[in-house]
């Protein structure tokens, strides 16, 4: 048992049963968490921490919408350095404190040209190009099978109750392949050429390594990406940061609605 989740243990008020991994400018999702219990990064011994701006770097455990979760404010990136076995660290661990619902959110170029700047899309399938993976090395038996199948990452239940909800609340949800690079460059107009050419939609520096782990242990995931610029190429216009952050700002409200109006249901 690892470090951090023996030190969780002895001080969670609650178990969670859902968690939610926020991207950037999605911060503002925690504040809707009741009796939060708030636990800093920096205080969990061997906890990864997050230097991206837009990750406030801490757990949120509570309830929302009647369930007990817990939001993860900030993730580890492999650009900032951690190896791929501390950028899973957080979302294994909450699996194994009983969070086998797991909704994985994030920041994405938008490669698809029907997308546009502030969409919400809900992620079907993915294509890893970080060069690695969180699998890598011996297989820890007591997580998963040495050799997992990938063909249902995304939960098609869940899927579809997001596209139902969303349908319901009436909130546009489009659906994309999303694809993933180590960064931290944002892609050239020839990388994404040839992204939308292998068939992805979407393009950002996170989330797969999360899946690939939780899908491993068996967890059921949903995910969705917020298309905060469109890619390199795409548009005439240079790609920076404080656009990502603040298309999240923008887009935040209609999408702790969609998050809140599925929870009950999960």
């Amino acid at each position: 048992m690892n470090e951090p989740l023996v030190w969780l243990e002895k001080r969670l008020q609650s178990r969670p049963e859902i968690a939610i991994v926020l991207g950037s400018g999605l911060g503002p999702m925690a504040d809707a968490v009741e009796n939060p219990q708030v636990i800093p990064y920096e205080d969990i011994p061997g906890w990864p921490r997050s230097t991206a701006v837009g990750h406030a770097g801490k757990l949120i455990f509570g309830q929302l919408e009647g369930r007990e979760v817990v939001v993860m404010s900030g993730r580890a990136h492999l650009y900032e350095g951690h190896p791929i076995e501390k950028v899973v660290l957080g979302v294994r661990s909450l699996a194994r404190l009983g969070a086998r619902k797991v909704i994985l959110t994030n920041a994405a170029g938008g490669i698809n040209l029907t997308y546009h700047r502030g969409a919400l899309v809900l992620i079907t399938d993915h294509i890893n190009l970080q060069g690695t993976n969180p699998l890598l090395g011996p297989n820890d038996d007591s997580l998963g099978p040495r050799f997992p199948d990938m063909t249902f990452c995304y939960s098609p239940r869940l899927r579809e109750l997001a596209k139902q909800q969303a349908h319901h609340i009436g909130i546009p949800l489009h659906h994309g392949v999303y694809a993933c690079l180590s960064g931290p460059t944002y892609e050239t107009p020839a990388e994404i050429r040839y992204l939308r050419i292998i068939g992805a939609d979407l393009v950002g520096m996170s989330t797969v390594p999360e899946a690939i782990a939780l899908n491993h242990m068996g967890a059921e995931i949903l995910a969705f990406s917020c298309v905060t610029n469109m890619a390199a190429g795409v548009t005439n216009e240079k790609i920076n940061h404080e656009e990502v952050l603040e298309t999240g700002r923008q887009v935040r409200d209609q999408f702790i609605r969609l998050i809140r109006s599925i929870l009950p249901k999960v």
